[in-house]
């Protein structure tokens, strides 16, 4: 609130919304049904689990945290865990500061492709393009730039990287900011990210945290509240929380829960979620972070995990929190226990001073999210405090050379006949406006909410000033000019009779670009509410493709897309020898393409599935409510049937042999050499049994002493005042009933609040539990893999072996993917061997009735190829 005028106790526990209170008198687990009268609930989960000491990796932070945190008062808490408001400082989001212990307001920015609204930063691949370079090493570089950037413009925080959604709909939105439609694929990708943004000094923070699958719906729209995902409790384990358990066990600082709904229940105040599966039986130390207005109570988050609320305010610059004041009230008349608010700033600065950060080497925010200009207002939401804004620190170093390699890396040619590598042809034509430059410049559109020029990133939040844009053209006519070869470009999707004349000549190697956009929700492109309404190319790019394959014998289809597209109609057409699917690869895009064009690095995999039809994918997203005049449902009535798992169900033959099978499998991709698989070896590292954790925690342990007097918590005579800012502090100091007139103030914390939700007895552990990723048997290496890859072609090469695993159960999926890597720089001749290690977890299943790990009865089998459809090993475990 503004300094908040005081509210009761029972108006601060009626903050609990109407979902949470549906929640905590659940008793189900979420079963998927949609019946009215019937909708699935989240058990409730409580109370809130507090930092663990000794929790393997953050002894050191807690130790530091604890003697911090311990110096505090109640407001300087209460500070560091609301957000300020909305453009009431420089970041996107920003807690209030101690001056006091001389911490500066912690910044948050997006995101999870390099800074937004910030410059002289460098604009990387979007996540789901790099996810097709199968690459460890690669990931981490990423997250170490993106760190350093961050760390080096001011910035805490970094909002990303990001594997919800998790591709489950191939017209998802915000697809591109996840890894791929695979678990154990995200979970690689998002846990090596995290190393590097920490290892660099930066707070990593997961999102969307879970179930954030569409942009419909995804925030209460037209009267009607967020959309419910309704998962159940073995899909959420195996598929949609797996790529988060992954990044816990990397030691993840902050976690951001999502706007929708998990089974009824908001996803920022769902202790199942939060307390139940995050804190508990993942063993998470970091502080969950509400996504931008996703907090809809205040005690009720606050008991079911909420650690910061972003950005502050309950709507965009009304100066009002759920947190703030009234959390300050809360805890001094014992509706939140002391503990919760001790644990909330806990969390805070142990993730703070986890990844090397100190009070004595702050780095100062050195730009403002809302101006370029360079001076401005610090105080933008009321235009207060005029000074040097941007000071234009530079912070790229040489990350260019990582974005062009990683980008290259992760282009995926779909098709070729032979055409690639190029090599100094007589006569090129790129045709096609995704190839050339938007007249508005790189950055002309808000937030990129365009499609016009080459698509290198997707719209919305989780996007960055472009510092410069190398466009495909530019780029292969500079190649051309190099190689002496004639270049001309045609960089529009409508000028046909020109494009006509130019592709028809002789000696022509024509290079056709198309994309297809999407993004976050709150932007509209051509009807696309970040969300995309069909799976075709945009500005006519099927036709323009036909078109030059209907004159050219010779065409290269180069495509940039934020997920898979139809490519039915023409991708068999004799005279395309080759597609390329490049994705969205930041700054370097051009560059990036002419590396793969030219063969002067190796491609990579696809990260999903290309299907035949809309409806070869066997699901969709809900574009209009679907339960009246209440929340839409999500069934998830597919569970883990969707990409490859879908097709391989549905028709496991030949790619393209029927609608039902896949033009392009996941991980499908082609290489410049060939490749043989022998000598498959399986080796059982680790006979013993599962333990599961049966020890308890410690009582909960607070951190320093509070007045309960709310005299003492008055608007200090020596601080400021500002407009729309939020503080901690009350500007009424009388007894609730009198500032209420609420006769019901005299009811006990208990009487309103959840059961056993402000319990600090010693608690035990959850038996998957014990520490951060879980029981520590769960990450057991159960068996060792090897096999042989011979390079049996002429040329140096990487590759890219995939291991498939069957759990064998009914109702499993066909095969899941298990293991992979990419092994560089194969010489002609060279045998290398490929290895991987599958752990307890990755061959067990989630039991319901035993709430963990389960490796069944049912016979286990593996493969080992170059997709997941291209298997040339096999075995049994």
């Amino acid at each position: 609130m503004k300094t908040t005028a005081l509210v009761s106790a029972v108006l601060l526990a009626g903050g609990a919304d109407a979902s949470t209170r549906r929640f905590v008198n659940g008793t189900g687990a979420g079963n998927g049904t949609t019946a009215a009268g019937d909708l699935p609930t989240s058990p409730p989960y409580y109370p809130s689990p507090w930092m663990d000491p000794q929790a393997p990796g953050w002894e050191d932070a807690y130790n530091k945290a604890r003697n911090f945190v311990s110096q505090l008062t109640l407001e300087e808490k209460v500070n560091l865990t609301t957000g300020v408001g909305w453009m009431s400082e420089k970041c996107v989001g920003n807690v209030g500061s101690i001056p006091r212990m001389g911490l500066k307001s912690l910044c948050m920015q997006d995101g999870p492709l390099g800074l937004r609204f910030s410059d002289y930063n460098s604009a990387f691949p979007t996540a789901l393009t790099i996810g097709g370079h199968f690459s460890r090493h690669l990931w981490r570089d990423r997250g170490n730039a993106m760190g350093s950037e961050a760390r080096d413009k001011g910035v805490d925080v970094l909002l990303g990287p990001a594997s919800g959604p998790l591709g489950r709909f191939a017209m998802g939105g915000r697809n591109t900011e996840g890894f791929g439609s695979d678990p154990y694929l995200q979970g690689q990708a998002l846990s090596n990210t995290v190393q590097g943004i920490q290892g660099a000094g930066t707070i990593a923070c997961a999102k969307h945290y879970i179930g954030n699958e569409q942009e419909h719906f995804r925030q209460p729209e037209n009267g009607l509240p967020s959309l419910s995902s309704n998962i159940n409790d073995k899909l959420m384990h195996e598929y949609y929380a797996w790529p988060f358990q992954d990044a816990v066990k990397a030691g993840v600082g902050a976690i951001m829960c999502s706007y929708q709904q998990v089974n009824n229940s908001y996803g920022c105040s769902n202790s199942k979620t939060l307390n139940g599966l995050l804190k508990d039986e993942y063993g998470f130390q970091g502080f969950v972070m509400s996504d931008w207005q996703a907090q809809h109570s205040g005690v009720g988050t606050a008991l079911a995990g909420l650690d910061m609320t972003m950005p502050g305010d309950t709507v965009f610059n009304t100066g009002l929190s759920y947190w703030g004041a009234n959390l300050t009230v809360a805890v001094v008349n014992g509706t939140i226990p002391q503990y919760r608010v001790d644990d909330m700033a806990m969390r805070i600065m142990a993730a703070y001073f986890k990844v090397g950060k100190t009070i004595e080497n702050q780095i100062e925010t050195s730009f403002s999210s809302w101006s370029r200009d360079s001076h401005g207002f610090r105080i933008a939401s009321v235009q207060e405090d005029y000074e040097q804004i941007n000071l234009g620190v530079d912070v790229r170093r040489n990350h260019a050379n990582h974005i062009r390699e990683s980008a290259a890396k992760a282009s995926v040619i779909l098709k070729n006949n032979g055409v690639l590598p190029l090599n100094k042809p007589k006569f090129i034509a790129v045709i096609g406006e995704d190839a050339g430059p938007n007249p508005k410049g790189p950055n002309g559109c808000d937030d990129r909410g365009c499609d016009d020029g080459t698509l290198a990133m997707e719209w919305g939040s989780g996007t960055s000033n472009f510092p410069y844009l190398i466009t495909p053209d530019t780029a292969i006519q500079n190649q051309a000019i190099k190689d002496g070869t004639r270049y001309e470009s045609v960089l529009s999707n409508y000028q046909t009779k020109a494009t006509k004349n130019l592709v028809s000549q002789p000696n022509c190697t024509a290079i056709v670009f198309a994309n297809a956009n999407s993004g976050e929700g709150y932007i509209n492109v051509d009807g696309n509410a970040g969300d995309r309404k069909n799976l075709t190319l945009w500005k006519n790019g099927d036709d323009l493709i036909k078109t030059v394959a209907s004159v050219n014998p010779n065409v290269v289809v180069v495509l940039h897309t934020t997920g898979a597209v139809l490519v039915k109609d023409w991708y068999n057409h004799p005279n395309i020898s080759a597609i390329v699917w490049a994705g969205q690869p930041g700054q370097e895009s051009g560059n990036s393409l002419v590396d793969i064009l030219y063969g002067k690095t190796s491609p990579g995999r696809s990260p999903f599935t290309w299907g035949a039809t809309t409806e070869s994918y066997g699901n969709g997203i809900i574009y209009k409510p679907n339960n009246g005049k209440d929340a839409p449902q999500d069934a998830y009535a597919e569970g883990p049937f969707f990409d490859y798992r879908h097709f391989d169900k549905e028709d496991p033959g030949k790619p393209g042999s029927s609608d039902k099978a896949p033009i392009y499998e996941f991980g499908h991709g082609l290489s410049w050499s060939t490749f043989e698989y022998s000598n498959l070896k399986v080796v059982k590292k680790n006979d013993r049994p599962y333990t599961p954790t049966k020890r308890t925690g410690i009582p909960a342990p607070t951190f320093g002493t509070f007045s309960k007097d709310l005299k003492d918590y008055g608007f200090p005579a020596g601080i400021r005042y500002i407009r729309e800012y939020i503080y901690p502090y009350l500007n009424n100091t009388s007894s609730g009933k009198d500032a209420t007139g609420d006769p019901d103030y005299g009811m006990k914390p208990e009487d309103f609040t959840p059961p056993h939700s402000r319990d600090d007895s010693a608690q035990p552990k959850h038996p998957a539990g014990g520490e951060p990723g879980g029981n520590r048997e769960l990450w057991d290496v159960i068996y060792e893999v090897t096999c042989t890859i011979t390079n049996t072609g002429k040329v140096m090469d990487d590759e890219i072996p995939q291991l498939y695993l069957s759990h064998g159960g009914k109702d499993e999926p066909v095969r899941v993917l298990r293991g992979f890597d990419r092994i560089e720089r194969i010489a002609p001749g060279q045998a290398v061997t490929f290895r991987a290690e599958l752990t307890r977890r990755d061959i067990s299943n989630w039991d319901v009735v035993t709430q963990n790990w389960v490796v069944t009865d049912a016979p286990k089998k593996i493969w080992i190829g170059r997709s997941s459809r291209n298997l040339v090993l096999e075995a049994s475990l």
